[in-house]
């Protein structure tokens, strides 16, 4: 219905959003993968557990900003794309706490504002072809 009202705003990048914080090594392992082999700094997604608190802050200032629709930290987070990182077995619990971030600001600035948010959940390509 609110689409037939008027014109939706989407969010913007996650990535660049993360970037621009300039986030230390240590921040993407958190204490749960401080051992994990190989840096995670690429890995945007695993802050949704390591640092959910950043993710947060990020759909929150597109939310205050005017979008009505953020996606979830979720464009990496395949089982296929989290294995270069060993971390394939995390992705349902990544994914499910991605969600659970996007949903917990978009209700906070729904309330607040008197205007309901949406979330979107995002995922991206993979590093590997499906064909042989």
């Amino acid at each position: 219905r609110t689409l037939n009202e008027r014109i939706m705003l989407l969010d913007g990048a996650m990535g660049t959003q993360i970037q621009r914080r300039r986030l230390k090594p240590k921040q993407f392992h958190g204490e749960e993968f401080k051992t994990c082999k190989g840096d995670l700094w690429t890995c945007n997604d695993i802050l949704c557990l390591t640092a959910p608190a950043i993710v947060e802050e990020i759909h929150l200032s597109y939310l205050e900003a005017g979008a009505d629709i953020i996606e979830t930290n979720t464009f990496n987070a395949t089982s296929v794309a989290l294995a270069d990182y060993g971390l394939q077995d995390v992705a349902y619990r990544l994914n499910k706490a991605a969600a659970e971030i996007a949903t917990k600001a978009a209700k906070k600035v729904s309330e607040d504002s008197g205007m309901q948010r949406f979330v979107a959940g995002a995922i991206g390509s993979t590093n590997r072809t499906c064909s042989v």
